[in-house]
Order: C-alpha cells, then sequence, then structure tokens
C-alpha cells in the first residue's frame, strides 16, 4: 500500500513538472514560425514539429542538412530504420530516419565535465511519418538535461549554443527553409 502511495505521488509530481515545464515555453518558441508542441513521455521533455504544409520530408531532411552546415554542425550519422525494418520484414514502413549531429568541441567538454554526457552524444533529431504520411520531427528537449547538469558558466552558454543551433535545424526542416 505504502508503494501505491509513493508510485502515485512520483506520477502526480511528473504530471506537474510537465505542466509547469509546458507554461514555462522557451523564448525560441514565440519567435519561430511554427511553434513545436511539446510532448511529455514518462516525465521526459520531448520536442516535436510537424512539417508545415507543402514541405515534403525529403525537403525537411534537405533544409536541416542545410542548415547545420550553414551552423557548422556535422551530421555524423544517418540511421534509416524504416529501411532496415522493410528489409527484415519485406513489408513496406512509414517513414523513420535518425539524423545525429554534433558539436565536437562542445561534446568533448560535456564529456570532461561527467562521462554521463555520453548518453546525450550525438544529439538525435528524427524524422518519423505519422499514421496520416505526415512528418514530424522530434528531439529531446535539452533545457532538462542544461537544468539538472549545474553547468560551469561558459559550458552552459556553449551547450545553449547548441540547443538553439538544434531547435534552428529542427525549425528549417519543418518549414522547408533552405
Amino acid at each position: 500500500m505504502t508503494d501505491n502511495f509513493i508510485l502515485r505521488g512520483a506520477r502526480a509530481c511528473l504530471i506537474a513538472l510537465a505542466a509547469l515545464a509546458w507554461l514555462a515555453t522557451p523564448g525560441w518558441a514565440a519567435d519561430s514560425v511554427k511553434k513545436p508542441s511539446v510532448v511529455y513521455v514518462v516525465g521526459q521533455g520531448i520536442l516535436e514539429m510537424p512539417l508545415a504544409d507543402g514541405v515534403s520530408m525529403d525537403d525537411a531532411v534537405e533544409s536541416m542538412k542545410l542548415r547545420a552546415n550553414q551552423l557548422n554542425f556535422k551530421l555524423v550519422a544517418e540511421l534509416p530504420l524504416s529501411k532496415q525494418v522493410e528489409a527484415m520484414t519485406g513489408k513496406p514502413q512509414r517513414r523513420m530516419t535518425i539524423y545525429q549531429f554534433c558539436d565536437a568541441l562542445t561534446a568533448k567538454k560535456l564529456l570532461e565535465l561527467n562521462p554521463a554526457f555520453a548518453a546525450f552524444l550525438p544529439c538525435r533529431v528524427a524524422l518519423v511519418e505519422d499514421e496520416q504520411g505526415k512528418g514530424r520531427i522530434i528531439m529531446l528537449n535539452m533545457d532538462n538535461m542544461i537544468k539538472a547538469a549545474n553547468l560551469p558558466p561558459e559550458v552552459k552558454a556553449k551547450a545553449e549554443e547548441v540547443r538553439d543551433n538544434l531547435l534552428s535545424i529542427m525549425t528549417a526542416g519543418a518549414n522547408g527553409d533552405i
């Protein structure tokens, strides 16, 4: 009985934190053409941006790659999971691709502070196709990690720059910006 009480309390706290985080939408959301929908899964913040009308998934990928290049971010991996599943099952799949971007110098600084940051690296941005055939760009909300990490000011500023650059990459993809 005590365990159930503790679990209910923990669940209520997670829901309250998610609601507070939603209410405290970062300033970048108000400035972007397409505001991301924030979805919370198991208490963890996820940013999700649907593709704007008229933006194909291929256009979104091209736009993300171009923006990353402009920001001097490296695309270090592209994982076409849906193609792998198709090869394994012989059945067509909805598109599901993970793109991994990296700012190697900031990654090095984070890892020097705490090797546990390796769990977040490289930064992942996913392009997934929903049941209606609409593309969505999804990534981890880095604000939670940045706040919890208690980083030195100079490293925190670099981590926030990485976050802002990834949001720029997502927004460019969602809007088909070239």
